[in-house]
């Protein structure tokens, strides 16, 4: 039979198999609540995004380095995350671009729309963040249709910017490309957080490629790089873009303040809602921010305390300032316990443990019928062809394993979920993906209270490459597992 060994190795992995399991261990966080920062495979992506569907696309912008951002659900944890797709052209030094990546995937802040991934593969560079599933600062300021984002709200968004930029310059990532009000998206809370994506320099010069000059610091335009000035200047902007409502050239905003009539930049939906000396203030450090001298421009330490005085009702929360439904649970979360895990990495190893340490107990649960050759002598047969089967997959002969199953359970001595289960794995392995699948639904069937029948669906449903499904499967597990371990606390 060759030599044994106690863990599945990876070269018995079969090669339909594909695992999205991180090889750095993504599935972990480092206690933030976010995941530690991990390279993802092309597949992984591919299948996170149902190979990069049109429903799934978020935004689309971009000319020279055109570049999408996706929805996308990871089947390794069940999260949500925002998938950037860049354009070819935009990074053709794969080297530079996972240098790059990898230093904004140390940044972790409650203020950011932290990176948790890259991929870097096949001529394609894509960027995986936290999901923000309530929009962009532009999209709310900008493109409202009922109800205006109050001052409060955006005094809120401009603090937790500013805060966002003062925590990237403390860890020596001030350089921050094309700040505006589209780079500022909002939370499950309705918190306003500043996203990941910007950080990410285009070439080694500091360049983008989808600058617009209108917006830019002067010394860009002389020198071609960016500075921690700089980016106070694209804040300042962002400023202006607060208290006008709409996305105003800073050098016109400029005219008007030195002429003093700056009141004509306020958003006309505040009137009345804002007092003249805030609105004032508020211009105030803008157009410092804007000054064409870098060296006449604030720090963020500074801008941040001036904001900090701004800010009106603090202790209402975020979601209610911007008019949300507020929700804490998401619908596309999971939250996996041990046993959910390794199903979700497609981890075979730990299933294969799982499932030759569950035992027989939900053919109990099933009240396995027996047959009436229980009043023969052909019954002891036939559990000394299912002793041959669990002793075949305990040794990890699966086609031994299948044909045993198959015979015990054909011979009608007794209806065993478990077995199903088994032989589902087995065929998994195998790469009888759709046979597995038709076992794991027999054993939800007979055991309807038992998690394992959908967690096997869910690992054949991957492999398959039916995503959608196979994360609802992963849920109905996860489900059936936290009643049963609340019922075996009650007892």
């Amino acid at each position: 039979m060759g030599a044994r060994c106690s863990k599945l190795s990876v070269c018995w992995w079969p090669p339909h198999f594909k695992s999205p399991m991180l090889e750095n261990g993504a599935a972990d966080d480092d206690g933030s609540g976010v995941p530690v920062f991990a390279e993802y495979s092309l597949d992984e992506l591919r299948a996170a995004t149902d190979g990069f569907a049109p429903d799934r696309i978020v935004s689309e912008h971009g000319e020279k380095a055109p570049n999408v951002v996706y929805r996308g659900t990871l089947f390794s944890s069940g999260r949500t995350v925002a998938i950037k797709r860049f354009g070819r052209s935009a990074w053709p030094d794969s080297r530079q671009f996972l240098e790059e990546a990898r230093a904004v995937g140390q940044l972790r802040s409650s203020r950011l729309a932290n990176l948790i991934g890259c991929c870097c593969e096949s001529g394609e560079r894509l960027l995986v963040a936290e999901f923000m599933p309530h929009e962009t600062l532009a999209k709310h300021l900008f493109h409202w249709e009922t109800n205006p984002l109050s001052w409060a709200m955006r005094m809120r968004a401009a603090l937790y910017v500013a805060q966002a930029l003062e925590y990237c310059s403390s860890k020596g990532r001030a350089l921050y490309h094309d700040l505006h009000a589209y780079r500022v998206v909002f939370d499950v809370d309705g918190n306003p957080r500043l996203s990941c994506f910007g950080l990410m320099k285009n070439s080694r010069d500091g360049k983008s490629y989808s600058t617009n000059l209108a917006f830019t610091p002067p010394e860009y335009l002389k020198t071609g790089r960016v500075s921690p000035e700089s980016v106070v200047y694209s804040f300042g902007t962002v400023l202006l873009d607060l208290l006008s409502g709409k996305h105003i050239p800073p050098s016109h905003a400029l005219d008007l303040i030195r002429g003093k009539n700056f009141l004509v930049l306020m958003d006309s939906c505040l009137e009345g809602h804002v007092s003249n000396s805030d609105g004032t203030d508020l211009m105030r450090l803008a157009s410092r921010c804007l000054q064409y001298e870098a060296r006449d421009r604030p720090n963020l330490k500074a801008v941040v305390s001036g904001l900090a005085s701004l800010q009106k009702d603090a202790s209402t929360p975020s979601h209610t300032l911007l008019g949300i439904q507020h929700d804490k649970r998401s619908s596309d979360q999971v939250p996996l316990s041990a046993i959910g895990k390794a199903f979700a990495r497609a981890d075979l190893n730990e299933v294969h443990e799982i499932l030759q340490d569950d035992g027989y107990n939900e053919d109990d649960m099933a009240n396995a019928e027996l047959s009436l050759q229980s009043w023969t002598g052909e019954l002891s047969e036939s559990f000394v062809v299912k002793r041959h089967a669990d002793n075949a997959f305990k040794s990890k002969d699966f086609a031994t394993a299948v044909e045993c199953y198959s015979r015990f359970l054909d011979s009608g001595a007794a209806v065993a979920p478990t077995m199903l289960a088994r032989r589902c794995f087995a065929y998994v392995v195998a790469g009888k993906l759709q046979e597995g699948l038709e076992d794991a639904k027999r054993a939800e069937d007979i055991a309807p209270g038992w998690p394992m029948g959908h967690y096997l669906q869910a690992l054949a449903l991957h492999s398959l490459g039916r995503e959608a499904e196979s994360h609802e499967a992963l849920k109905k597990g996860t489900v059936l597992e936290a009643e049963r371990n609340s019922r075996a606390r009650t007892v």
